[in-house]
């Protein structure tokens, strides 16, 4: 029997035969061509046109000539829609398209959307203009919109306050110079965004997760950086380390995100990265900029991650620590009952009283505090949520934290040496030399071989200070000192094979081994950083560490099953780029918490995701063209052999 797929590309065929052979150019009347189209295709009615569509025929587009072209795979029928949808954005009556354009290759078709269309659609400033956006925020639980701008800045509290007088609806608050988890708690139900640099009466920009977000997320802003200036965007990538400074400078750290809730909490640091990738991507080298972003990377690691008894630990390794008071507001309501009931039964009332009096303070429970130091710490880990941290993040020395750090202190050294002659001096006076960063990393070296390398199993995993024992979890973070090169040609050599044993499936690298979450686990919660989830920032990290120590072959068959299942999914569900996917069944339907955001949309996604586009267009680099040839043809990863 003949599929439905294969007949409907029968009759193009003959529809093309026919044809002249001059190229194929249509004008489409939008409106009237795009509700055809969806009347005909769109058989669910979802506003898309996708595999999981039926329709009868093949769809006719006129052509001057008085003649037809039949359309009639689910793919092309999908790339109309984007196309007439954009049209229609863009008030156009009329829809001037190739049939070359309608049929792109789904690899390019892709990458091209993201460097001409996603980034701009995730750009945010916040000033005049950007504030219209911020205006229509849904997290302003309270109905009004709020921004929070640091006591410090008085050049930006000047430009928001005169912004107050003329916008109806928005509020301008002076954060006081001291930030304590106190204070945090007392706005938790006047929530708001905080505020980023203004330069010249302009907001600097900076590009969010996805299209439904409004702030800059720390380790995501990485992550974009590294597809900005391979898509050439250097003005932008530099823009969001010039927001990060700022952060630096007047909220003393790179915040979680910039809104009031994530004033006491970080993420994980990646700023030293990407000065320098910034910096080297520079034609012209402007050294005044690397001078104040080394000075400002060095006094976060400083005032951030190396204060004792905080982020600190005893045995001079680093933890996640994110201090605060209560319940982390931005969680929905109910996210804790669970854990919270058995606190309750303790005292006898029931889950919304306890919450009620916890939250209030009229009840002191110092294991619920310490639940909840745990739950934030994890947070602050991006990994929200994993069984690897869950009741335990504050107690840990986690791989992915110390691989980060390392990377820091070598890339303070190699900035030092490279561009500063050996000595670099703060605008405070003090003095760094390169041989005091390589000292630094060589001692966190040592620490980490000493309590987080396993050498019975050839790996690392996250060390429990408090119990004095490695956690054994087998995750993508404990392969991070590929990336960081901490690791010794003999670890890769006895690290490389558990990757892909472990953690490859079919659609990339798994956030966790199975086994890890099937012995951790103490419900049946999926956990979206676990299996059998999959996350763009641990594809690159590990697909660049494989290459840094030679396994190419490895590298370039990780690469091509992530790259296959993007381009798979989005040519079968309406050029949909997610947050995440489940890479063992290599979809984009997921069933974990917080759901899947980025496919929810009408007719085209505008943004795709932030770091799953940077993934991608990394991907793409990395790769040779015949594997590209592959992709476009969507020859599954099995099929290949890699080397």
């Amino acid at each position: 029997m003949v599929s439905k797929r294969r007949f409907f590309s029968f009759i193009f065929f003959l529809f093309l035969l026919n044809a002249p052979v001059f190229a194929q150019e249509f004008q489409l009347e939008t409106e009237k061509t795009m509700q055809r189209l969806l009347q005909q295709a769109d058989t669910d009615g979802d506003k898309k046109v996708t595999v999981e569509d039926e329709p009868k025929m093949p769809f006719l587009i006129p052509r001057s000539q008085g003649d037809s072209v039949a359309i009639g795979e689910i793919y092309y029928l999908s790339n109309l829609l984007q196309e007439l949808a954009i049209a229609r954005g863009n008030d156009e009556d009329y829809l001037e398209i190739s049939l070359e354009e309608i049929q792109e290759k789904p690899a390019d078709r892709i990458s091209r959307r993201i460097k001409e269309q996603f980034w701009d659609d995730l750009t945010r400033t916040i000033d005049r203009k950007g504030i219209e956006k911020i205006l229509r925020d849904t997290k302003a639980s309270d109905g009004v919109q709020r921004l929070y701008v640091p006591a410090t800045d008085t050049s930006g509290i000047e430009y928001y306050k005169d912004l107050q007088q003329e916008l109806s609806g928005f509020e301008v608050v002076v954060l006081p110079e001291k930030i304590t988890p106190q204070y945090v708690k007392s706005i938790n139900e006047k929530p708001g965004l905080l505020a980023l640099k203004i330069e010249e009466g302009r907001g600097v920009p900076f590009v969010v997760p996805g299209g439904r977000f409004n702030e800059m997320y720390g380790w995501d802003s990485y992550f974009e950086g590294v597809g900005l200036l391979i898509d050439g965007r250097i003005d932008l990538a530099g823009a969001m380390v010039d927001n990060f400074i700022y952060q630096i400078n007047h909220y003393g750290k790179i915040l979680n995100a910039n809104r009031s809730y994530y004033l006491t909490r970080t993420q994980p640091p990646f700023m030293s990265s990407f000065v320098r990738e910034v910096y080297e991507a520079m034609e012209e080298k402007d050294e005044k900029w690397l001078r104040k972003a080394l000075e400002a990377a060095i006094k976060e690691y400083g005032q951030v991650w190396m204060v004792e008894g905080e982020r600190l630990t005893g045995n001079g390794l680093n933890r996640y620590f994110a201090e605060g008071i209560g319940i982390p507001p931005e969680t929905e309501k109910g996210h804790f009952d669970e854990v919270l009931r058995e606190f309750a039964e303790k005292y006898g009332l029931g889950v919304s009283e306890f919450v009620e009096k916890y939250q209030s303070g009229e009840i002191d429970a110092p294991e619920v505090d310490e639940y909840f130091l745990h739950d934030r710490s994890l947070r602050e880990s991006g990994h929200d949520t994993s069984w690897r941290l869950e009741n335990r993040t504050a107690y840990l020395n986690t791989v992915d934290l110390n691989s980060l750090l390392y990377k820091y202190e070598k890339d303070f050294e190699y900035l030092i040496d490279e561009y500063f002659d050996g000595r670099f001096t703060t605008s405070t006076g003090k003095t760094y030399t390169e041989d005091y960063w390589e000292e630094k990393a060589e001692d966190r070296k040592e620490l980490m071989n000493r309590y987080l390398w396993n050498e019975n199993s050839g790996s690392f995993y996250d060390y429990n200070f408090k119990t004095g024992e490695q956690t054994g979890y087998i995750s993508a973070t404990n392969f991070y000192p590929l990336w960081s090169g901490l690791a010794s040609e003999e670890q890769a050599e006895k690290m490389v094979p558990q990757i892909m044993h472990d953690l490859q499936a079919q659609g990339g690298i798994l956030s966790s081994a199975r086994s890890s979450v099937e012995k951790t686990a103490t419900n049946e919660v999926q956990r979206q950083w676990d299996y059998p989830y999959g996350w763009a920032p641990h594809q690159m990290l590990l697909w660049q560490g494989l290459l840094d120590y030679g396994y190419e072959a490895q590298a370039y068959e990780l690469i091509y099953r992530w790259l296959w299942m993007i381009i798979k999914n989005a040519v079968d569900y309406n050029g949909t780029i997610p947050e995440k996917y489940d890479v063992v069944d290599a979809t984009h339907k997921v069933y974990a918490e917080y759901g899947n955001v980025g496919t929810e949309f009408d007719y085209i996604t505008t943004s795709g995701f932030g770091w799953m586009n940077a993934s991608y267009q990394l991907g793409l680099e990395l790769l040779s063209e015949q594997y590209v040839e592959k992709l476009n043809a969507l020859v599954p990863p099995g099929e290949l052999t890699f080397k």
